[in-house]
């Protein structure tokens, strides 16, 4: 026994000695100065994929990664959001779900190397793109440009973020091999001068690996690119003229090379039918997604164009580990997760949305309208996602008109009772007449700020302007912030929850409780019967669900579950049957291929 521990001892001592020497001993780093990259020297071919750490639970990371290794995938690449890692101004957030240096040494303990993407606009199809919503609080912002307001946030931020990535750097004994440059710049280039402010923003940090940018059409290279970094492509089909062209002295690299879509509320499912020919051609790519996870609580985005949609909580990205990736690099016998159902549970106890009011930050009072993030909620960073109520008071019926200022969603009531919905395209509802004062309210919900294009500037949440009653604009409203976080759900432990009466009044919070028995797995939450809400398990916000679909199922991670008893709290907007299902797989509708 002792001599076998001896040589186990000896192995140990021996790479470690060899892997500090080979650390001390980098120095050239990744290079594209040649038709191919080279890493010390050496050839090397990056066969990427994208994981995000954030949309991943953190005991998971570890499973996700070994089976990208196992595929044969030599780099991982990953989002840093912006607005996660800074939801306040002077807040940074870089522990538990949100550690990104521990994710990093996680992927170089694997063996994997690492392509950063720290933005600061990441696109992703996050909410603002990854940018902080406080950022709108300047009425003047101009964001991805090197307007003072903004390239102040982004120094602070990066000051925090870039001096934990600096010694995981390649040169440095790290698995960081590059850096990209911002996201997608030529679609957007509205300022020449914002691209080498974000270059010299990273390198007088102390980044000195490989830089590159990415855009996802070649006529967009030059806007979106800077001198001294490779400029990458993104793309589903392989045009390989393109790509020969792109850097005709370099590498050629696929920086997306994606093996899905996302979906919006409202559509059908999207796949992909992908190809396999672009690995025959010697091509570095980035598989996005390899795996594309979750889009927890409200982090989703939103489409401008040709009309608004949100987008969904999934962000699956049809490539859960599809099928496409073994045939492409390399077959691995069992690769997903096998999550068990749970016993169907039901809501217990009923909360109507006036009754949880009290539990809310202090009301807020003003004469006109006041968009989200203008509240003088959270420290004064304004509201960042959620509903916001605003409430007055009228003496008359007659022509509610919303001229365009509802983003996204407001149901309305007159005296609690529901009298309709606007949306982006429903522009006026009928107030019926009554006795004397009534007060108008209505809830309004940010579905998600649009996450790519040239109206990033106009994402300001809530009620952004007047509306309209009989062509006078309404006046004194009593504005209350449900942004819905954790501590808000935490405090409804002490409300006074009511029996569920046979008609419940909606909006409202529907409590109830599962069992787990041992250790326990992954599920899906299925709610037939219910219409549109956000559901949080232990407190925590698992994202929204809509009956619209495509998407049916939510994922309920086995990490955010107890053994035992665990709550479960809906917020439901206009209708339920107050049954939850488990199912043991996903559901995400009806699928169309898109070419």
């Amino acid at each position: 026994m002792y001599l076998w521990l001896n040589k186990l001892l000896g192995r140990i001592l021996h790479c470690t000695v060899l892997l500090y020497s080979r650390r001390m001993g980098r120095r050239g780093g990744l290079s594209a100065n040649s038709s191919q990259f080279t890493l010390e020297g050496e050839p090397f071919r990056i066969l990427g994929g994208s994981v995000h750490y954030f949309r991943v639970p953190r005991a998971y990371w570890r499973d996700r990664l070994m089976k990208m290794k196992a595929c044969g995938i030599n780099t991982l690449t990953t989002y840093v959001p912006w607005s996660l890692h800074q939801p306040e101004r002077g807040v940074f957030h870089f522990h538990t779900e949100l550690d990104l240096e521990a994710y990093i040494n996680l992927a170089a303990e694997i063996g994997l190397w690492v392509i950063l993407r720290p933005g600061p606009y990441i696109c992703s199809e996050l909410d603002l793109g990854g940018l902080p919503s406080w950022l709108l609080r300047d009425r003047s912002m101009r964001l991805r440009t090197t307007h003072l307001g903004f390239t102040e946030a982004v120094n602070q931020f990066f000051d925090k973020l870039i001096p934990k990535v600096v010694p995981l750097q390649y040169k440095k004994g790290g698995p960081i091999i590059a850096i990209q440059l911002e996201n997608e710049y030529g679609s957007f280039a509205m300022d020449s001068t914002y691209m080498p402010f974000i270059k010299e923003a990273l390198q007088s940090r102390g980044i000195n690996e490989l830089l590159l940018t990415s855009d996802n059409q070649k006529g967009l290279l030059k806007g979106g690119g800077v001198s001294g970094a490779l400029r990458t492509l993104n793309l589903q089909k392989l045009n390989l003229g393109d790509i020969k062209d792109l850097n005709p002295k370099s590498p050629m690299m696929v920086m997306e090379y994606w093996t899905g879509w996302f979906d919006a509320w409202g559509d059908l499912h999207h796949v992909l039918s992908p190809e396999g020919r672009i690995l025959s051609h010697g091509i570095s790519i980035n598989l996005y997604m390899f795996h594309g996870g979750t889009n927890f609580g409200f982090m989703s985005g939103a489409l401008a164009n040709p009309v608004y949609k949100a987008l969904i909580t999934s962000y699956g990205w049809s490539c859960y580990f599809s099928s496409f990736r073994y045939s492409l690099l390399q077959r691995v016998d069992k690769i997903t997760e096998t999550p068990h159902g749970k016993g169907p549970a039901a809501a217990e106890v009923h909360l109507s949305l006036w009754d949880v009011l009290s539990f809310t930050e202090e009301p807020f009072k003003s004469p006109i309208p006041v968009n989200m993030e203008n509240l003088p909620v959270n420290n004064g960073n304004g509201q960042s996602s959620g509903y916001t109520l605003y409430e007055t008071t009228i003496t008359n019926g007659g022509s509610l008109k919303s001229g365009d200022n509802v983003r996204d969603r407001a149901l309305v009531f007159v005296d609690r009772h529901y009298i309709g919905i606007f949306k982006h395209r429903s522009l006026e509802l009928m107030v019926p007449e009554g006795k004397g004062k009534q007060t108008l309210s209505l809830l309004v919900e940010n579905c998600g700020r649009v996450h790519y294009g040239k109206d990033l500037d106009k994402q300001r949440k809530g009620l952004v302007g007047d509306i309209l009653l009989n062509n006078a604009p309404l006046r004194d409203f009593t504005i209350y912030s449900l942004d819905m976080k954790t501590s808000f759900i935490d405090s409804l432990n002490q409300a006074p929850w009511k029996s569920l009466p046979h008609s419940p009044s909606f909006p409202g919070f529907f409590l109830g409780r599962m069992f787990t028995y041992g250790y326990p797995s992954d599920t899906f939450i299925k709610l037939p019967g219910w219409g549109k809400g956000v559901v949080f398990i232990n407190g925590l916000n698992l994202g929204r669900y809509w009956s619209i679909g495509p998407q049916q199922t939510l994922y309920l991670p086995g990490p955010f579950l107890n053994s035992g008893v665990n709550q479960v709290i809906v917020f439901e907007e206009q209708e339920a049957d107050y049954k939850i299902t488990f199912e043991e797989a996903p559901d995400l509708g009806m699928a169309v291929d898109i070419q």
